[in-house]
């Protein structure tokens, strides 16, 4: 069974930093990609970023571009989001994801829908 915990929210000011983490289990993590997306209250759920399984490809969403850097840690079975210059607008809950099938030669998933496993989500609030 897969599992997936997030950590590392908060409350911050603008302009400050914040590093999720997120630990997978119940599989070998380096055979799949990963995604980080976030869910503003009353909005949808929305992609921002997502890693291949080596590290090696990254996309991030225009709105995080330049600010968010994802990475993973296959040792420790761990995806990073680091959040730098925070802003009011990156306010919600960040959930990191990963499909249920293997990394493939069509590239990184950007929609909900293609993801298959969730972690339980952490809240990130972004004072002005």
């Amino acid at each position: 069974q897969v599992q997936l915990v997030e950590s590392g929210g908060g409350l911050v000011q603008a302009g400050d930093s914040l590093r999720l983490s997120c630990v997978a289990s119940g599989r070998t993590f380096n055979n799949y990609d990963m995604g980080w997306f976030r869910q503003a209250p009353g909005k949808e759920r929305e992609f921002v970023s997502a890693i291949s399984r080596s590290g090696g490809r990254t996309t991030y969403a225009d709105s995080v571009k330049g600010r968010f850097t994802i990475s993973r840690d296959n040792a420790k079975n761990t995806v990073h989001l680091q959040m730098n210059s925070l802003k009011p607008e990156d306010t919600a809950v960040y959930y990191c994801a990963t499909r249920r099938n293997p990394s493939d030669i069509y590239g990184l998933r950007i929609r909900r829908d293609e993801y298959d496993y969730w972690g339980q989500g952490t809240q990130v609030t972004v004072s002005s």
